[in-house]
């Protein structure tokens, strides 16, 4: 970041590309996290277009109206964004007085203005999903911060993990509040004075509606993952050798799969367990490959050491990975781990592992614990789900989450125990379990 003073009276920037492009650079640090950049339209969309193409990154809008007081709109009494999102400061329409006709009115004229922009463009195409992301909101320059404050605290409740906010330009005064408001502010160039956002542009021609839809169809048309399909489906019934013993599974990949999932189960389950039957199958609806597969022979499993020896299970994981990426057939998919219970450790410690290529891990009442000193070396995006009523197991998932040093997101299903077998509670792990393998289980480099 530079600060400009008095003498530096020339433009920064010869347009927003060359914004983009130059913050880019300030945000080369991301490239790890797999971020989504979202921009706030019109101007900021040149501008996160570069970022998101330097970083290989999903990229979209973040649409936001801020609701202001009827007779002081420059007074926001809120915000709203897509998907449903509301908030509201209580405290200042007291103080202002505003009925809850009045909140309603402000609200109703500008979801429709939202809605509008939304359809003008997207289109029909989803918003981005950002639950346990790091997300980068981008603008092409700040003044007072306002809309971009708007913009932190939607992502925030649209459930985003980490929130950095960049912008190619802002004055000194307003950085602190906007550290304060995202988890990380960056910009290029802080001038003093400031004179306002495009006195830094050589080129501050107004971006419109058509070049933002067509920025947005280029991107999404771009950033599509390039998966290896398979021509053909497999399934069948296998034996995976490891340690002298053929440990029994059965693999179904159905047919133009972009990804492979290896199930670790439990503590006294199986591959017959009938929960990770239900995901496996929610999951091949979705176009993913599954294994189950036996981490244990059955005369392994009579003995309690076995059934807890997370290293021997992850060491059986790891040896399941090897032989499913020797296979001619589907080798060449990415691979990603589900784990349930003490299956949940055993998949991070495999993942932690040296050489494994593994995309992705998601923990079904897992105690993630169990890996130990092997957390910190986990760097795939992890997808911790606990149930609302596991008490005991959502406090040690935290704890173990506090030691991850990769994307991570800890899910936790209201109401559920540890089984998840209240109405409704098993499909809501199938969902998150199959938007987070939709999400990353891709090839290492790709987004």
């Amino acid at each position: 970041m530079t600060t400009l003073g008095e003498a530096a009276r020339w433009p920064s920037f010869t347009d927003r590309g060359d914004a983009g492009r130059r913050l880019a650079e300030e945000l080369e640090f991301l490239r790890g996290e797999r971020p989504v950049v979202l921009a706030l339209p019109r101007g900021g969309v040149p501008v996160g277009a570069e970022i998101a193409r330097s970083l290989g990154a999903p990229f979209d809008v973040i649409v936001v109206r801020k609701l202001g007081v009827p007779f002081q709109p420059e007074l926001g009494f809120g915000a709203i964004g897509e998907g449903g999102i509301r908030l509201l400061d209580r405290d200042l329409i007291r103080q202002a007085h505003l009925t809850a006709q009045d909140v309603a009115a402000v609200e109703d004229k500008e979801r429709r203005e939202l809605d509008r922009r939304v359809r003008l463009y997207r289109g029909e195409r989803p918003p981005m999903d950002v639950v346990g992301r790091t997300v980068v909101i981008v603008d092409d320059g700040l003044a007072t911060g306002s809309t971009a404050r708007v913009a932190v605290e939607v992502v925030r409740a649209m459930g985003a993990r980490r929130i950095v906010l960049a912008v190619p330009v802002a004055p000194p005064e307003a950085i602190p509040e906007l550290e304060a408001e995202a988890d990380r502010f960056v910009t290029v160039v802080t001038p003093s004075p400031f004179y306002g956002v495009g006195r830094w542009y050589e080129d501050f021609g107004q971006t419109s509606d058509d070049e933002v839809a067509a920025l947005l169809r280029q991107a999404n048309a771009e950033g599509a993952p390039e998966m290896v399909p398979t021509a053909a489906g497999v399934t069948l019934d296998v034996e995976i050798p490891v340690d002298g013993v053929g440990l029994e599974g059965f693999l179904d990949v159905p047919p133009a799969a972009t990804g492979v999932v290896l199930f670790a189960h439990g503590s006294g389950s199986s591959r017959h367990s009938p929960r990770n039957q239900v995901t496996a199958d929610s999951l091949r609806s979705r176009g993913f490959g599954t294994l189950l597969f036996d981490l244990l022979t059955p005369q392994e499993s009579t003995d309690r050491r076995n059934v807890f020896d997370i290293q021997l299970l992850a060491d059986r994981l790891l040896a399941a990975t090897q032989w499913l990426r020797a296979r001619e057939d589907i080798g060449r998919l990415p691979r990603g781990y589900f784990g349930a219970s003490t299956g949940g450790g055993a998949a991070l410690r495999a993942a932690a592992a040296s050489g494994n290529d593994v995309a992705a891990v998601v923990s079904r009442g897992g105690r993630p614990d169990l890996a130990g000193a092997s957390l910190p070396s986990v760097r795939c995006p992890t997808l911790l789900i606990v149930g609302g009523a596991d008490i005991e197991v959502i406090e040690l998932n935290r704890k173990a989450a506090a030691q991850l040093h990769c994307p991570w997101h800890l899910a936790i299903v209201p109401g559920a125990t540890h089984l998840f077998e209240e109405p409704g509670a098993l499909a809501a792990v199938d969902r998150l379990a199959a938007q987070w393998f939709e999400r990353h289980l891709v090839h290492p480099g790709q987004s």
